[in-house]
């Protein structure tokens, strides 16, 4: 069943001019309009948040909106250059998310992720993906994911805080009370029905459609189908014009998965040609099968680094023919390098007699292609004295940075995911624990070593200044090895709690 993610942009305008001016746009409190025409009419075409909060809308003449608010800063809007960025976007996601991306003007995107939810760890994990990653480059966004283009745009747009998954045979329910203007139809449509009481989404519903198409034409009935699925609604992916691709069409329409395979590696031969003679590696493949039904079929795979072995792609791609549903036949098959990266031959220093380092890249490429980009990853060392910041996650293949953990103090091997708390006997400030209980067993301490005194780290927030860790190694009765640590110095109440906690277990 297909899955499409709608990405709503609220204040696109606004968002793209300040990323435009930088320095040079006006404060964040300051009511701001971008002014548009309409024939020989000045009217406001976007309104950041504070201008809205005074009563200024959109479609409201330029004159009265500087009326209505003194200190109003009016600036020309540029929709050409809105579409242009948007387009930008568009491509942008098309790079990260999923192999189908589209432009939904004037201030969305549309993305089918049939397939791809799983390479970022679940839908709900991707929109949130999605929505922070556009927050973090101050675009404001709400995303939604439902069967249909259709119904992803209405709930993106009217029910998605700021995000929202729709599971399958839900979308129309949620639909049900939302206004007509969220079908995509003219707003004077709109308001024709409302004169014969149609109000929302659910009144027309179940209403026959040929009534509706002989007084109002095929466009309602259209973008209804179009939402409850009954209609199919083709996303025409956009292609950046640097885009390596190459395409395989066909008189008659395949469906047999050998027939796929093959074609496949011709179409993977004809690629890496290709990068080769621009000099690249793909990092990220897209396979498109257009079916007769004009429905698309894409699948993705990723690599870790620049790759341009046709074996190796082809194996990748051939091992996600089974998520492929050819339906009536495939015409067309693309298969784009959506994502690459300069890679030149080398050669080895020390000439045919030196061994070649093991190369694991394939291993990871075909983990993650089956598990997710998330689910294969390494832990490095960050150089940070607090434990819980000292390791982080990274590509399985990434670059060592020559960060090292301390070794003036053993480490445990299994690190809790957060300290616990537990219930201790111990005499302040510097002696260990006598006793802990941890998880409803009372443990009695044998033999301990310590502290080992961390610091706060005053530069990341001011709650850390003068906060510090007492830190021990302590063996119970019965052999096994635990890392403590007393919050605070024991003596002064601003360095800490006084409570212990568990932060790790020794193998």
């Amino acid at each position: 069943m297909a899955r499409v993610v709608s990405v709503f942009l609220p204040s696109w305008s606004i968002d793209r001019f300040r990323r435009k001016a930088g320095d040079a746009a006006p404060r964040a409190e300051v009511p701001l309009v971008l002014i548009g025409r309409d024939g020989g009419r000045r009217q406001v075409a976007a309104a950041n948040a504070v201008a809205l909060a005074a009563g200024l809308r959109v479609g409201m003449p330029a004159a009265k909106a500087q009326a209505l608010v003194p200190g109003l800063s009016l600036l020309d809007a540029d929709p050409a250059a809105d579409e242009d960025e948007l387009v930008r976007l568009a491509a942008w996601l098309l790079g990260r998310i999923a192999p189908v991306v589209a432009t939904d003007p004037p201030d969305g995107i549309v993305i089918d992720t049939t397939g791809a939810d799983h390479l970022h760890g679940g839908e709900a994990a991707m929109l949130e993906g999605i929505v922070g990653r556009l927050a973090l480059s101050g675009i404001a966004a709400r995303a939604a994911i439902a069967e249909t283009w259709g119904a992803a745009h209405a709930l993106a747009r009217h029910v998605a805080a700021p995000t929202l998954v729709a599971s399958q045979g839900e979308a129309m329910a949620r639909m049900g009370p939302l206004p007509l203007e969220c079908l995509r139809i003219p707003a004077i449509l709109a308001r024709d029905l409302r004169v014969l009481g149609f109000a929302t989404v659910g009144d027309l519903a179940d209403r026959p459609r040929a009534p509706l198409a002989l007084r109002f034409g095929p466009e309602l009935g259209r973008r209804l189908n179009e939402a409850l699925g009954r209609l199919p609604e083709p996303i025409v992916a956009i292609r950046p014009p640097d885009m390596i691709e190459v395409r395989r069409a066909f008189a008659e329409p395949i469906g047999a998965a050998e027939t796929i395979a093959r074609n496949i590696g011709k179409l993977v031969v004809a690629l890496c040609g290709r990068l080769e003679a621009a000099g690249l590696g793909g990092r990220r493949l897209d396979l498109a099968c257009h079916r007769v039904d004009g429905g698309v079929q894409a699948i993705r795979i990723g690599l870790a680094r620049p790759v341009r072995d046709a074996k190796r792609l082809t194996r990748l791609l051939c091992d996600r023919i089974e998520t492929i549903e050819p339906g009536f036949g495939i015409e067309i098959m693309t298969l784009a390098a959506v994502l690459a990266e300069p890679l030149e031959e080398r050669q080895l220093a020390g000439g045919l007699m030196q061994e070649a380092e093991p190369d694991i890249s394939g291993l990871i490429d075909t983990l993650t292609n089956r598990v997710g980009e998330r689910a294969v990853y390494r832990f490095a060392a960050v150089a940070s004295d607090v434990p819980e910041r000292s390791v982080a996650r990274v590509p399985a293949l990434a670059l060592e940075t020559g960060a090292i953990w301390p070794d003036h103090w053993p480490r445990p091997a299994r690190l809790l995911p957060r300290p616990e708390p537990v219930e201790t006997l111990a005499l302040l400030p510097d002696h260990p624990p006598a006793s802990f209980t941890w998880r409803g067993i009372r443990r009695r301490v044998k033999r301990a070593d310590g502290p080992e005194r961390v610091c706060g780290e005053w530069w990341k927030r001011e709650a850390e200044l003068a906060a510090v860790r007492d830190y021990f190694r302590v063996e119970d009765e019965a052999g096994e090895r635990f890392w403590l640590y007393r919050a605070g110095d024991g003596e002064d109440a601003a360095t800490g709690s006084h409570r212990w906690f568990l932060h790790g277990v020794f193998g």
